[in-house]
């Protein structure tokens, strides 16, 4: 039963995953780059917590760097779908008529075709030896750029049952402008929906980018993420000698269910 101490436990969970990832540098002993040429596949020990990779990297590092670009990047790609979602899916239900027609037919279409596909073509199409800062760049602006479509339809319905309010009513009187009614009036009295939208997409961000990575096609070696840490798992064998590798497909799961376990409460404030 999902209760609120439980969505306590959780929050505090994921805010201190959050912080341990921001303060990577401060955490880590070692960069997530380095190697130790003379111990690759090492058993976890006081030195590398857990272990190392085949090239000799320390695990520990490269899973506090990786949770760092996972959860401080996810949110950012959140949030630029969420405002696109917000302003086009506030034009259409505000506006209505051939914008709306035309706003909601794109909408579908771009549902209609399955994201993670579309992600994995445009990918592909970017050079695949682009720096890795580029790679993150690029990894979660198309998440951003194509993840707004399921929130704009949630986004219009609720701007539909407020487009005949005293306040919009009010400012359409007063010569508002329709783009200044969206940003000062209409997105402000939308904010719990948004906030719903925003936390919906992070976990579904997080696993989209991990899934890419361990493809190939998102963040770039050596910078570590969780995506690109998963696939040391392919190595049955160093997995099977050194369970603890299986710990950033833990803390993957871990993070997935702690946004899913406080997700209602935040659908019944918005």
């Amino acid at each position: 039963m999902n209760t609120p101490k439980l969505r306590v436990i959780c929050a505090s969970v994921l805010c201190a995953i959050f912080v341990v990832g921001l303060f990577a540098g401060t955490v880590s002993p070692y960069p997530y780059a380095k190697q130790f040429r003379e111990r690759p596949n090492a058993a976890p020990s006081s030195t590398h917590l857990l272990g190392t990779d085949s090239l000799g990297r320390d695990l520990f590092a490269r899973l506090i760097y990786g949770t760092r670009v996972s959860l401080l990047l996810a949110p950012a790609a959140a949030l630029l779908a969420t405002l696109l979602a917000g302003i086009f899916g506030g034009l259409a239900g505000l506006v209505g008529g051939w914008c709306e027609k035309f706003i909601l037919a794109a909408t579908d279409l771009s549902m209609a075709l399955p994201l993670l596909f579309v992600l994995l073509a445009l990918r592909a199409l970017l050079p695949l030896d682009i720096s890795p800062v580029l790679s993150v760049i690029a990894t979660f602006a198309l998440l951003g750029l194509l993840g707004w479509p399921s929130s704009l339809r949630v986004v219009w319905a609720a701007t539909k049952n407020l487009r005949n309010c005293d306040f919009l009513l009010l400012a359409r009187a007063t010569g508002c402008g329709r783009w200044r009614m969206i940003v000062r009036h209409l997105l402000p009295n939308l904010r719990p929906v948004l906030f719903a939208q925003f936390w919906i997409s992070i976990p579904v961000f997080v696993l989209t980018e991990a899934t890419l990575s361990m493809l190939g096609l998102g963040v770039i070696e050596p910078l570590p993420s969780w995506g690109n840490l998963l696939r040391g798992l392919e190595d049955i064998s160093a997995v099977t000698a050194n369970p603890w590798r299986l710990t950033p497909l833990v803390l993957l799961a871990l993070v997935v269910i702690c946004f899913q376990l406080i997700l209602p409460a935040q659908e019944e404030t918005a």
